[in-house]
């Protein structure tokens, strides 16, 4: 952060963005959309992005990747995001995002970038063969929050350390130009199940991804497949303990007792009080219940709403229309300080 300033400077502005790349899961609910929702009432602005730009990274099927994208916007509104309270879009109807990204490009340096772990990650050893896009992913992201001056990203772990590039490309930016322009995000990394696992293996996370559908809840299965999913998830033979500090070592036990706080509200230590001595036949249908509970009303209107793309449409329209009123100023102002003539 340059010398003085401070992020009280600038008006509290959530910013976040998921990936169109189809199949939301319980993580993506309980780590993100879930979140996002009772986050709206909070008196802080929130803007909230299908990031359609950075699903290209990779290559994707044009038509499965609009339905996806209307599948995830149709994710948000069931999930309790209210468009009218929150500003819901996706990326690439918004011009300034590639713009800034270009001018973050030109002030990300690349040993920052080759450090990233999920460019290390997904580009593997066939670096090579990896698109630029997904080198240069990190900078987008960057000028997705600060294209709205967000000074807060909610996040799960596996993200903080892009929001910390942010981060380092605000500060450099000031620092260069000798400016307060960009605040300088803080990660929000909160609740009880921010990274929820997989079902069959409590040592990884839920994803999407993964060759076998049991691994994961999807928001779209309906009230017997969750249960069903549920009743098979890989658990020990152990009983559930009373205190928290009983499920070290035991990742699939303490996955359960995670999903089961963060869709009921409590903590993980309210809940072992509560059930702590029981044995999984007991506990995976209470489980199960409450899952279904939660869950079923989501995929219905996820349904619903799928059914309506011109619905859907009109929603992303007006929140683009709401994210360019804020964003259009702050790409001016960007590029009059680069020395830039428009």
């Amino acid at each position: 952060m340059t010398e003085g300033q401070t992020n009280a400077a600038f008006t509290p502005r959530v910013f976040s963005g998921i990936q169109p790349s189809g199949g939301l899961t319980l993580g993506n609910y309980l780590g993100a959309l879930k979140r996002f929702a009772d986050s709206q009432d909070s008196g802080v602005q929130s803007v909230f992005c299908m990031v359609d730009m950075h699903a290209i990274t990779v290559w994707q099927d044009p038509a499965k990747l609009r339905n996806a994208t209307r599948e995830l916007c149709a994710g948000f509104i069931a999930s309790g995001v209210d468009p009218e309270k929150s500003i819901l879009f996706n990326q690439s109807a918004v011009s300034g995002h590639a713009e800034l990204a270009w001018v973050f490009n030109c002030v990300a340096r690349m040993g920052w970038m080759q450090r990233m772990t999920q460019w290390k990650d997904k580009a593997g050893k066939n670096q090579q063969n990896a698109s630029l896009g997904l080198f240069a992913y990190p900078a987008l992201m960057a000028a997705d929050i600060l294209l709205y001056q967000a000074t807060h990203v909610p996040v799960g772990e596996d993200q903080k350390q892009h929001v910390e590039l942010t981060r380092d490309i605000a500060i450099k930016f000031n620092h260069d130009y000798g400016v307060d322009f960009f605040p300088v995000p803080e990660p929000v990394i909160e609740g009880t199940a921010t990274r929820v696992m997989s079902l069959r293996d409590g040592s990884k996370k839920m994803s999407k991804s993964d060759p076998s559908d049991m691994s994961r809840i999807n928001l779209t299965d309906d009230a017997d497949t969750i249960a069903g999913k549920i009743r098979k998830a890989r658990t020990d033979p152990d009983a559930l303990p009373s205190e928290p500090e009983g499920l070290e070592g035991r990742a699939e036990a303490r996955n359960l007792v995670n999903i089961y706080a963060a869709l009921n509200g409590q903590t993980q230590a309210e809940v072992l009080a509560d059930v702590g001595g029981k044995q999984f036949s007991e506990f995976k249908p209470m489980l199960a219940d409450l899952a279904v509970t939660k869950l079923s009303p989501i995929s219905g209107e996820m349904a619903r709403l799928t059914e309506t793309p011109d619905e859907i449409d009109a929603i992303l329209r007006r929140g683009a229309d709401r994210a360019r009123e804020i964003a259009d100023p702050v790409i001016a102002k960007t590029l009059e300080i680069v020395g830039m003539v428009r």
